[in-house]
């Protein structure tokens, strides 16, 4: 099965049998790449038969955008595209406020200005202040929601509107998209117009289209019944002595038939081009272990020490070899900079910061189960023992060869308790117990340098 698409995998999308992921666009925005790569990351048992589950994915990018993120941490996030409703009060209380700087005398622009008003008004006394997104701002809210607030508006005000309640929900009933978008390019040839803008050819034309279009639904009683404007938004004779108020009227009487036109039709143009593509190469991309799959780092980084583990550090480790300094140093070096595992950042994102790193890695390796035997064989040795007693220390040696370390503190938990409900010192006496404490500390401290 294949999936296209032609900007990304809409959020909500949820395939976990992705095994390859193909990058054929150049992305900049981190957001979208990190969710991309999440789509790979989706968890699937038994993919490839019982018990084979997913355990890994593949990226195919041929836009290099791995290497432009390990050079551009952050990505380049594009701007925030405005809501339709969000851009839709901002024209128009640009509109309020050009149409009351002009002529006042005219009646239309005044009788324009009070419409344009009363409609924000009326948007903004529907914001519900008990709305979350509203409640921060339930002053201004409750300010502009009264008619008389609009009667005045200063520059002060303006500001206030456009950059606290443009944008913010209400519960007007939503209308068709295509009549808001209808309602934003009028706004626009509005504005163009008294603001004398070269925008205004390019937008007018825009209309002239919309009526072309129109035109050709007349069947349709709603566009018949407005086809005499129509047929005059697309003679040129008709724009020369246009007014605000015209406009207005336009946009009152076709809003809600723009929803009737076709979708512009594109013609297909086939191609016939051969792609030239490079050899492939593994790319690493730095820091993006806690974005994508921690579970994935940590496989890897068992995979690589099990790989490595006649290395002189990590055999020493593995071995209760008391290690130095150098030995840490060394153990850096094998682990940050070979890049087989990604960087100290990588691994410090997966496994937070580690004081001691020889200890931690100890407790991923393990101990010998030898040379934890050995660590006990001085104290068994000199002593008889209960068979209550050497299962006790057999569990603790189980507990080393597995994790590496123990605290004494684990010693009066469960499953140690099961032998003794207080633990160590119900099994063993005062002197045997500390005995048991000091050699658990003594093979902590070879893995701490």
């Amino acid at each position: 099965h294949i999936a296209v698409s032609v900007d990304m995998l809409d959020t909500g999308i949820d395939i976990p049998e992705i095994v390859n992921l193909v990058f054929f666009k150049a992305l900049r925005s981190k957001t979208k790449f990190l969710q991309m790569i999440g789509r790979g990351t989706r968890l699937r048992p038994n993919l490839f038969g019982p018990d084979q589950d997913k355990d890994c994915f593949y990226i195919f990018d041929y836009c290099q955008n791995f290497e432009f993120f390990n050079q551009n941490k952050l990505g380049s996030e594009a701007a925030t595209q405005p809501s339709l409703s969000k851009q839709l009060f901002i024209k128009r209380l640009e509109l309020l406020s050009s149409v009351r700087k002009a002529d006042s005398a005219n009646e239309g622009l005044t009788q324009l200005g009070q419409e344009i008003a009363e409609h924000l008004q009326t948007e903004v006394a529907a914001m519900n202040v008990d709305n979350f997104v509203v409640r921060p701002h339930r002053q201004a809210v409750e300010k502009y929601s009264e008619e008389e607030a609009w009667d005045d508006l200063g520059t002060t005000e303006y500001a206030e509107v456009a950059h606290i309640l443009a944008g913010l929900p209400t519960e007007l009933e939503p209308e068709d998209e295509t009549a808001k978008r209808f309602d934003l390019l009028i706004l626009k040839i509005q504005l163009a117009m008294i603001q004398a803008s070269a925008e205004y050819i390019r937008l007018h034309d825009q209309v002239k289209e919309i009526a072309s279009r129109l035109e050709d639904k007349q069947t349709i009683p709603m566009v018949y019944a407005q086809i005499e404007l129509i047929e005059d938004l697309q003679q040129e004779h008709y724009w020369q002595d246009i007014t605000l108020p015209m406009l207005e009227n336009v946009r009152k009487r076709l809003r809600d038939l723009v929803k009737f036109m076709d979708r512009k039709q594109r013609k297909i143009i086939y191609t016939d081009f051969e792609d030239e593509l490079s050899q492939a190469r593994e790319v690493s991309l730095n820091g993006l272990v806690s974005a994508t799959n921690s579970i994935q780092y940590k496989k890897k980084m068992m995979s690589f020490l099990f790989e490595h583990e006649d290395h002189i550090v990590l055999h020493k480790l593995k071995h209760n070899v008391p290690i130095t300094q150098t030995d840490i140093e060394d153990l850096k070096r094998l682990l940050f900079e070979t890049g087989d595992v990604g960087t100290l950042e990588d691994f410090e994102r997966v496994y937070g910061k580690q004081e001691h790193l020889g200890l931690f890695i100890r407790s991923l390796v393990g101990l010998n189960r030898e040379a934890a035997k050995k660590a006990f064989s001085d104290y068994l040795n000199g002593h008889r023992f209960s068979s209550t007693q050497i299962q006790f220390i057999n569990l603790i040696i189980d507990y080393l060869s597995q994790n590496g370390v123990i605290e004494p503190s684990k010693l009066y938990e469960p499953p140690y308790t099961d032998f003794n409900t207080s633990g160590l010192d119900g099994v063993f006496q005062d002197n045997d117990a500390d005995q048991i404490v000091g050699i658990l500390k003594a093979i902590r401290q070879n893995a701490a340098a």
